[in-house]
């Protein structure tokens, strides 16, 4: 993840959308709005070859913003699109192989910690940052208050990073930047109408601005 700011950044989930050019120019829309930390990009229903080309296409994008360019799952493509990092959604002997085999030449995180125990474990291996939360996980207005309180669990005592999955509603992000959290991602909310993504974006950073807490150095 780049350096972060002072409070809580935003991290955008690039939607499922199959059509590779109209993918790009809603997240490149997206970007325009203000800062992104890191985007990771979901393989979704597409078979390997075509989320090759995705990846191959969005991961410029991204990376000229000056956010990270994150593959959701696969290394190779990860590898082969010169992405930033690998977010690992899988169990913990893939996370724990992913980090043994990938840092810290790409950036390691991911998630699918229900509690604090598994939370722990993932914390064991060092990752970049760990995900509270689903990828798709998306589904009501608010953030799911068991990932808001892990954050704030999380962020209390330990110094890797988190990000939190928010909700369809861009002010939920609010709530997670007041766990600490220092990063909170975004899908629905930021892409459920594109020709909004830019001015959401610019919305939710002057929120984050104005509102989130500042973290100490």
């Amino acid at each position: 993840m780049s350096v972060p700011k002072d409070r809580c950044r935003l991290v955008l989930i690039v939607p499922d959308i199959a059509d590779i050019d109209e993918q790009a120019k809603v997240l490149a829309d997206a970007l325009r709005g203000g800062d992104v930390a890191s985007v990771i990009i979901p393989q979704y229903a597409l078979d390997d070859g075509t989320f090759q080309k995705h990846a191959e296409k969005l991961v410029p994008l991204v990376q000229e913003t000056g956010a990270a360019a994150m593959i959701a799952g696969d290394s190779r493509v990860a590898g082969r699109a010169k992405a930033d990092g690998l977010h690992i959604t899988g169990n913990l002997a893939e996370f724990t192989e992913a980090v043994e085999k990938h840092a810290p030449k790409l950036i390691v995180g991911g998630g699918n910690a229900a509690d604090r125990h598994h939370a722990l474990e993932i914390g064991e291996l060092r990752p970049d940052y760990i995900f509270f939360g689903k990828l798709e996980g998306d589904i009501k207005p608010v953030a799911h208050p068991k990932n808001v309180a892990l954050a704030e669990w999380w962020a209390s005592m330990i110094a890797i990073p988190c990000i939190v999955m928010g909700g369809t509603d861009p002010k939920s992000t609010l709530e997670v930047a007041l766990s600490g959290a220092e990063f909170v991602a975004l899908r629905m909310a930021v892409f459920a109408d594109p020709a909004a993504a830019t001015s959401i974006v610019a919305e939710v950073n002057a929120l984050l601005d104005e509102k989130a807490p500042r973290f100490e150095d």
